[in-house]
């Protein structure tokens, strides 16, 4: 991801040609702690999203995921770009900084349905909620001594409705402990509030709560079995849902590249911005309205833009209300990039993306467009 002016020259081949370079770039550059492909590149390159294209330009370099703090990487005008290996004493350099997105990895996921899910329908003691340690009775799995399961919590419910005349709307819904819409609430994501008659249900993002062994099934005329819940992680109640333990349920590498496909406008935006916030700026978390089955994966990096206002044309209109004035009469007003985001983990209607760099915070509501679109 480190290539320059020459590395550059290679990777021509590979549609990179467009790439303008910086002209004053050192003979060489010592990775250090705390870098990312993405911000090396971004160094000396204009786009940073095509590392790996400019990698593979230079096949000396393996694998771009196992450069190192303390790696000298050669940026010689012209030459190939190699790797003089440093001390290997620290983890390798990674697409994206994963302290920032494990969270996310580990405790987030968006299914299709909850309905079918088993649940918590008890708790020892009749206690209202449990802790690590604890004992939660489970109902709707067939659960068998020391399976692993993993207690997740229905909170937001994402929806689509699709309208041909204007353009499309996202909503974002609460939901209660049973996995029900509610008007309001505490809430991980934040809320986008328009009409959702007839839409399409996108997904329901489950939060985990902790984890859990079997110990004991339905045995003996009883239909819940037992979890014992592991030592650490937020607290359960009724009707919190469980899941099988995922031995690794997310990918470590990330190789940034343009989206598959070109998008209607208006189909793929920015559902929500992680942590209650109604925009996010570098490093934060946004859900988007795209996923797997719109040919979207891991690495695959959009550029948010804000949505151009409609506004009257004051020259021809005069000073009449705004209220008063069809959109035939207005005029549509360019777009303004915000950032660009790439993908970190995938699902099928919903993806979560990070925010590598931008101008202006990133809003719910903004159009996701390919890397290198000029508007």
């Amino acid at each position: 991801m480190l290539k320059t002016f020459r590395a550059v020259t290679a990777a021509a081949l590979l549609t990179v040609a467009a790439y303008a370079v910086s002209a004053d770039h050192p003979d060489t550059y010592v990775v250090k702690r705390g870098d990312t492909l993405w911000d090396i590149a971004g160094h000396f390159l204009k786009r940073p999203w095509l590392w790996p294209e400019i990698w593979q330009a230079n096949p000396q370099i393996r694998n771009p995921h196992l450069i190192y703090p303390g790696d000298v990487i050669s940026l010689a005008y012209l030459d190939r770009v190699a790797v003089q290996p440093g001390p290997r004493t620290e983890a390798p350099v990674t697409g994206v900084p994963l302290a920032e997105i494990e969270p996310f990895l580990k405790n987030l996921r968006v299914v299709d349905e909850i309905d079918e899910l088993p649940y918590v329908v008890g708790i020892e003691e009749d206690h209202d909620h449990a802790i690590g340690g604890q004992v939660v009775y489970i109902k709707g799995a067939d659960a068998q001594p020391g399976q692993r399961w993993a207690v997740v919590r229905p909170t937001v419910r994402y929806s689509h409705l699709d309208r041909t005349q204007c353009c499309d709307l996202f909503h974002t819904d609460d939901l209660d402990y049973r996995g029900r819409r509610i008007l309001d609430g505490a809430n991980f994501w934040t809320d986008t509030v328009v009409p959702d008659k007839g839409s399409e249900v996108l997904g329901y993002e489950l939060m985990q709560q902790t984890t859990g062994t079997i110990s004991r099934g339905m045995v003996g005329g009883i239909e819940a079995a037992t979890l014992v819940l592991d030592g650490n992680g937020r607290e359960v109640r009724v009707g919190d849902r469980l899941i099988p333990v995922q031995a690794q349920p997310y990918d470590l590498q990330f190789f940034p590249h343009a989206p598959r496909a070109q998008f209607e406008y208006g189909r793929a935006q920015v559902l929500a911005v992680a942590d209650e916030l109604t925009q996010g700026g570098r490093r934060d978390v946004v859900a988007l309205s795209v996923g797997a089955r719109d040919g979207v994966d891991n690495g695959t990096v959009f550029s948010t833009w804000r949505v151009g206002s409609t506004a009257v044309d004051r020259v021809r209109m005069g000073e009449r209300s705004e209220d008063t004035v069809g959109r035939a009469k207005k005029v549509r007003l360019p777009d303004e990039f915000a950032s660009h985001v790439m993908v970190f983990r995938t699902f099928d209607k919903v993806s979560y993306g990070l925010v590598m760099d931008g101008i202006r915070p990133t809003v719910i509501g903004q159009e996701l467009k390919h890397p290198d679109a000029s508007y």
